[in-house]
């Protein structure tokens, strides 16, 4: 065989092979994102249920049970996404996730109150929609971006309310003195 046409074969061959790797790597990716959005969805129920039972302000605990809600939704739609496609979503959130969550139940009152507004209203919300919006754009599989894409506006509205939510809970924690709050 001729080494122009060994070379031939081996492009060809690669060029077989391309879109198989490029399909493999578009799997892994959405994969990837749902098992974050998993985590991400498994902490904020978490710290809105601890939010349910501890928030003193009406406000968090409306936002937090809405939080409760939505999220728990969310996650039964992906688990049955991510099942439909063989991907394993993980069952807890992640370590930094649980970290926030933990640092959380040492507070009460107005403090806990405003943290919880903070670290997983706004804060995990800005994360979330920036991990959803790239996910829009580049997701690969259709069912994925039409989940996503329908779940987005949700999560974008979550975010406009928890920021809101943390003007009201500011306020009221630095009127707090920090011995009333322990």
């Amino acid at each position: 065989m001729s080494h122009a046409l060994a070379r031939g074969l081996l492009c060809a061959a690669l060029l077989v092979s391309a879109p198989a790797w490029a399909r493999d790597n578009a799997v892994h990716a959405d994969a990837a994102f749902m098992k974050k959005a998993a985590a991400s969805g498994l902490a904020e129920v978490q710290a809105s249920r601890l939010a349910v039972e501890k928030a003193q302000n009406t406000q968090v605990k409306g936002f937090a049970q809405q939080m409760v809600d939505d999220h728990t939704k969310t996650n039964d739609e992906l688990k049955a996404l991510a099942a439909s496609k063989n991907i394993s979503l993980p069952t807890e959130p992640e370590r930094r996730q649980q970290a926030r969550i933990k640092g959380l139940q040492g507070l009460s009152g107005a403090r806990f109150d405003a943290r919880y507004a903070e670290q997983f209203g706004v804060k995990a919300h800005e994360d979330t929609v920036r991990l959803f919006m790239q996910a829009s754009q580049k997701s690969k599989d259709a069912e994925v971006k039409a989940w996503v894409d329908k779940t987005l506006p949700a999560l974008q509205n979550h975010l406009q309310m928890a920021k809101d939510l943390r003007k009201a809970t500011e306020a009221s924690a630095t009127k707090t003195p920090p011995a009333a709050s322990r």
